[in-house]
C-alpha cells in the first residue's frame, strides 16, 4: 500500500486529488496539510510514501519546502503538482529534488501513475518534461536572464505579467506588499526592464505566460 500525504492551500483542490487517489486501491491518502508549518507538524508523526507537493504556497513555496527536505538525511519523495505549464517550473523543481511533476490541469490519472512511479523511487516526467530535457542535453547552454531568478522572484514575474496586482500577489503568496515590491524591483533590475509592460512583454515573449 502507497501511503501518501497531500499539500495544497487549497482545500477543494485537496479534495479533488483525493478522491481521484481514492480510486485506487493500492493508494491511501494518511494525512493533509494547508501549509508548510501544517505540512512539517504533521510529518512529525505521520509516515508516507509520497509526498504530493503544490508549489503555490502561502509562505514558503513549493520549491523552498523541495529544498527544505532534500537536505535532509532521509528525504521524502516528493510529487510536485502545479497549475503553472512545465516549460515554467518542471526542470527547477526536479532539480530541487521531485521526483516527479504533474499539471493540475491534466488527466487526473495522471497523478494516480505518478504517485506510483515515485513511490517506487522512479522519476515521474510526462512527454513534455522528457522532450525539454533532452533539448536541453542536446541543445547549447544557453542562459536565459530569467533563468537567474530565484523561485520566488520568477513567481512574482508570472503573476505580474498575468495581470496581477502586487497586493493581490501578496495576498496570493502570503507576503507582505512590501515584500512582493522588493522582489518586483529584483525581476526588473536583474532582466534589465523598466516596468510593468515591459515585463509582461518579457514573459509573453519567453513564454512564460499566455499572450
Amino acid at each position: 500500500m502507497v501511503e501518501v500525504i497531500l499539500c495544497d492551500d487549497h482545500a477543494l483542490v485537496r479534495r479533488g486529488i483525493r478522491d481521484t487517489l481514492a480510486d485506487a486501491v493500492d493508494i491511501r491518502i494518511v494525512g493533509e496539510a494547508g501549509d508548510y508549518g501544517e505540512l512539517r507538524s504533521l510529518m512529525r508523526h505521520t509516515r508516507c510514501d509520497v509526498l504530493v507537493l503544490d508549489i503555490s504556497m502561502p509562505g514558503r513555496s513549493g520549491l523552498d519546502v523541495l529544498h527544505a527536505f532534500k537536505d535532509e538525511a532521509n528525504p521524502v519523495k516528493v510529487l510536485v503538482v502545479s497549475m503553472y505549464p512545465e516549460d515554467q517550473y518542471a526542470i527547477r523543481a526536479l532539480r530541487g529534488g521531485a521526483y516527479g511533476y504533474v499539471n493540475k490541469a491534466g488527466d487526473p490519472q495522471s497523478i494516480v501513475q505518478a504517485v506510483r512511479t515515485v513511490a517506487q523511487g522512479r522519476k515521474y516526467v510526462t512527454p513534455e518534461i522528457a522532450q525539454m530535457l533532452v533539448e536541453s542535453l542536446t541543445s547549447p547552454v544557453t542562459e536565459q536572464a530569467h533563468d537567474t531568478l530565484s523561485d520566488r522572484e520568477l513567481q512574482t514575474l508570472t503573476l505580474i505579467a498575468s495581470g496581477k496586482r502586487l497586493s493581490d500577489i501578496a495576498a496570493a503568496l502570503s507576503l507582505s506588499p512590501k515584500t512582493v515590491s522588493v522582489y518586483r524591483a529584483r525581476v526588473l533590475q536583474k532582466l534589465g526592464l523598466a516596468n510593468n509592460a515591459e515585463l509582461t512583454v518579457y514573459a509573453i515573449r519567453n513564454g512564460l505566460v499566455g499572450e
